[in-house]
């Protein structure tokens, strides 16, 4: 008899303040589907790093005859053989080093023309216009620094460029829009705790002389709060399962059925389903246990009992 009462009780305060019920399950699904998809970014970036930052070279470039001409870094005159033999000798001699790939100059050539092949630039190069290089596979991607000191300036050196100072640009905007999300989320919780707390009070404010005769008979305070309490529960728990439907509704279109089909992005590593699912639990978690709580503490305050 007392849960059907709660149950009953439920239900007529959602139908009467209908529109603020309705604010509240969106603040909640909207707020909390940016707090998942913060998370999946944050998983994806990982994804990435993880992925990329295992396959990045350094790369050390040597001098040509045209280096010769115009770079400082190259004023000896173009690497010679001895150099070069040299140069790989000392790299094979470094424990930070996995593994070591040399590149010629009509190698290099051919990447470019298969990579860039379409530029106006490219039919005027030739092939004893490109560098030769070492591409140094790292046993750690963080010891660049390592090669960078023993190969910079060098004679027949023109230059030692690191790949991951490129991803580490792509990954610090990646994080800052994670950020920003997070910061719109956190002004969309604030929105939703205030609503909440808005209904609840409305609630309890249109209720007040059904709770004062409950008071009279001798119901308890957990008695009388416990209706309140569970309509913040339940239309957060709907918010929350809206938010859910929002994560997998986007994983599957944007991601199954958009980026991961197009070719221009066939080398991106995506986050699986796995990844959405483990967040599922914590997000409906998360929308019955905040409005529950910000209901307890603002009846605490507007209804006493």
């Amino acid at each position: 008899m007392r849960a059907q009462f709660v149950l009953s009780e439920i239900g007529v305060g959602l139908r009467r303040n209908l529109t603020m019920t309705f604010a509240v399950i969106v603040s909640v699904a909207l707020s909390l589907a940016l707090f998942g998809g913060s998370l999946l970014m944050s998983d994806q970036v990982n994804t990435m790093k993880g992925y990329w930052y295992d396959k990045v070279n350094v790369s050390v470039f040597l001098c040509n005859k045209s280096d010769a001409e115009s770079d400082p870094n190259c004023a000896k005159g173009a690497v010679t053989d001895d150099q070069k033999k040299e140069i790989l000798g000392d790299l094979d001699k470094m424990t930070v080093v996995e593994k070591v790939t040399y590149e010629s100059q009509d190698q290099a050539y051919k990447h470019y023309k298969e990579q860039f092949g379409d530029s106006p630039l490219a039919a005027s190069l030739t092939p004893d216009q490109m560098q030769e290089s070492y591409r140094i596979k790292l046993k750690d991607p963080e010891k660049y620094q390592v090669i960078a000191t023993a190969f910079d300036g060098r004679d027949g050196v023109q230059s030692v460029q690191d790949q991951k100072g490129i991803l580490d640009n792509l990954f610090g905007l990646l994080n800052g829009m994670n950020w920003a999300a997070r910061a719109v989320m956190a002004l969309m919780l604030v929105v939703a705790l205030m609503l909440i707390v808005n209904t609840v009070r409305v609630s309890a404010f249109s209720r007040r002389r059904e709770t004062g005769i409950m008071r009279l008979v001798g119901a308890s305070g957990f008695y009388i709060q416990a209706p309140f309490i569970m309509e913040a529960a339940v239309a957060g728990l709907i918010g929350g399962t809206v938010a859910c439907g929002f994560l997998v509704v986007a994983r599957y279109f944007i991601i199954d059925h958009g980026l991961a089909l197009s070719e221009k992005l066939n080398l991106i590593n995506f986050i699986g389903w796995d990844a959405v699912l483990t967040k599922l639990p914590l997000i409906l978690a998360t929308s019955l246990l905040m409005p529950a709580l910000a209901a307890f503490f603002a009846l605490r305050k507007y209804l006493k009992v």
